[in-house]
Order: structure tokens, then C-alpha cells, then sequence
């Protein structure tokens, strides 16, 4: 049988750079690896215009696309992106913002309200630290650049939020640094130096780790999305790609350890590995439903609280079946 073309695109990760370098091929497959490394343009270019047949994508706007009936995608249950979130949000010092409670009530710029990043920090907010939501002004725009955050094609929120857009022609950085907003929750961080911004928690890696050993949730942000229609047509191509994927994984995770010649620039790779490995207790970054149950459980949870969604759906349906996978 001949191999079956796929465009696959995603961002130049370590966990995927052997499925980009062909290091490590998809089985039946010629997977033409698409780099990208804007997320937020893969998104638009695949929930717009299905111009790939695989895809990193944003694990909020798939869930809320399948909440709201829209079977264009399949997902597997592969994650390209996590990130821990307590350490992304910033504050103005002179708003007087000195813990999470006191965000109640202000102006707080996010790129996306319906962005993955912040529904995760939301939701931190709200179940760590009983943070009133409802009386936080939100505005919405592009973190390092004036006007809007790309096209997203997200459905709207099913109960209104105050929410206004950035029109004042300036970065939400910007407006954060001028003290025209309080607060900040960005997919990254800001790249300003201005003294008066500052990080809501001082010691945001300390916080973190206290968070995944009480809860084991390592926040997912992206998931990967299939085209419905190449599912159908050859749906042998999900195991084959989530066996790669994991494969690369595992290629990567060998490498993060080659301590002789350091492979990244970091002076003390090999301190920063042992570290990671006591806190996870293992493979930091697995894949598949059932190792991610209370991380895609609490993402679900966060989502139907914030209006995205009108009631939970269970994991296993939103994720293809994956007979014969390798594992995670």
C-alpha cells in the first residue's frame, strides 16, 4: 500500500523536533511537518480554514467547538504545550495588588478571554484562592502589540462577560506598565522591565510545584486536531501519528540527559533534570486520557464554570480511541 501524504503543522517543540527531522517517521505516512511557530497562527489557519490535516491546536477552542456540536475535528490525545499559569500573571505595584483576593474588581488585560492560558489561570484563581470572577473588568487584545490577538474562531461565551476590546493603540503591556490596567494574564510573559510591573506571586516557580504535588495537574494547553474528514477516510493514520508523537517524546526526554555536551543553553542542564525528574516522578510531559484524567478533568470543570461550555463532556469522547497505541 502506498504511504499516505499528511501535512502535519506544529511548533519547532524538543518533544516534536524527530517527527520534524524524520528521526522518527509515522508509520504508512509522509508527513510533511509544517513549522510554525506562532500557535495562535496555526489555530486560525486550521479552525478558519482546515488548511492542514493535523494540527496543534487549542485545547479550549476544540473543547468548545465539540460542546457546541461542531464534529470538523478529531483530537488525540497528544499535548504539545503545557505551561504552568501562576507565574503569568502580572500586576501594576501601585494598583494595590498584593495578593490574588485583591484582583476583584480591577481591569485586567488578557489576550483572549477564551483562551486556554486563561481559562487556566481563572480557574486557579477561583478554586486556590476563592477569587470572585464576576467582578473583574476584562481587556481583551494583543499582549506586545496594539489591536487584537489573531482571528480566533472560538464560539462566543454562552453567558456574558464584561469584556471591552483594546482600542487605544497600544500593547496591553503598554497599558499595563501606564497603570491603565491592574493586571495582566498572558500566554507569555510581559517583556517589559518597567519597574512597576510586577508578578501577582513573588515566588511563582515555588507556588507551582506546591500546586502539582497537591493536585498532579501540569496544565495542558494545546492538543492535537485532525481534520474529521482524513479521520474518516484512513482512521489507522490516529494511532500511527500518536505512536510517533510518543516516540518523539522519548527521543527527546533521552537527549534532555546527555549531559557531555550541553544540548540546550542551560549552564546547569543536567541540575535542572534531576530536579524535574523528583518533582514529576517520571515522565513529565506524558500523553494519553487516562495519565492526564485530573489535568483534562479540571480544564473541563474551568471551562463549564467560565461559560465556554454548557456542562462537562466526558473525556473519552473527546478524543479519537486509539487501538494498539504504544502508550504515553
Amino acid at each position: 500500500m502506498p504511504r499516505l501524504n499528511l501535512t502535519f503543522a506544529c511548533g519547532k517543540y524538543d518533544r516534536m523536533e524527530a517527527l520534524r527531522t524524520g528521526d522518527v517517521r509515522v508509520e504508512g505516512v509522509d508527513l510533511n511537518y509544517v513549522a510554525i511557530e506562532n500557535p495562535r497562527e496555526i489555530f486560525d489557519r486550521m479552525g478558519g480554514g482546515k488548511e492542514f490535516d493535523a494540527a496543534e491546536f487549542s485545547s479550549s477552542e476544540f473543547i468548545s467547538r465539540m460542546a457546541r456540536g461542531d464534529r470538523s475535528f478529531v483530537a488525540l490525545p497528544v499535548f504539545p504545550s503545557r505551561v504552568f499559569r501562576h507565574s503569568f500573571i502580572y500586576v501594576n505595584r501601585r494598583a494595590g495588588i498584593s495578593k490574588p483576593k485583591d484582583l476583584e474588581g480591577k481591569r485586567v488585560g488578557v489576550a483572549l478571554y477564551t483562551q486556554t492560558a486563561a481559562v487556566w489561570m481563572r480557574g486557579h484563581l477561583a478554586h486556590q484562592y476563592g477569587v470572585d470572577l464576576s467582578t473583574v473588568r476584562w481587556v481583551q487584545g494583543a499582549i506586545e502589540k496594539a489591536g487584537q490577538h489573531g482571528e480566533p474562531h472560538a464560539p462566543p461565551l454562552l453567558k456574558p462577560v464584561t469584556i471591552e476590546p483594546n482600542r487605544s493603540g497600544r500593547s496591553l503591556t503598554d497599558l499595563l506598565a501606564a497603570g491603565e490596567i491592574d493586571a495582566l494574564f498572558g500566554a507569555r510573559r510581559p517583556t517589559t522591565k518597567h519597574p512597576d510591573v510586577v508578578p501577582l506571586f513573588a515566588d511563582g516557580k515555588a507556588v507551582e510545584q506546591a500546586y502539582f504535588r497537591e493536585t498532579g495537574i501540569f496544565p495542558i494547553m494545546h492538543l492535537v486536531a485532525m481534520r474529521r474528514d482524513v479521520y474518516e477516510r484512513h482512521p489507522w493514520i490516529a494511532t500511527s501519528l500518536y505512536d510517533a508523537c510518543v516516540e518523539a517524546k522519548t527521543w527527546a526526554r533521552a537527549r534532555l540527559k546527555e549531559h557531555g555536551a550541553l544540548r540546550y543553553m542551560l549552564p546547569w542542564q543536567h541540575f535542572y533534570v534531576d530536579e524535574m525528574e523528583e518533582v514529576f516522578g517520571g515522565d513529565p510531559w506524558p500523553y494519553g486520557v487516562e495519565a492526564n484524567r485530573p489535568t483534562l478533568a479540571a480544564l473541563v470543570q474551568y471551562m463549564v464554570e467560565q461559560h465556554l461550555i454548557a456542562k462537562p463532556i466526558p473525556l473519552e469522547e473527546l478524543f479519537v480511541p486509539l487501538p494498539g497505541a504504544i502508550g504515553s
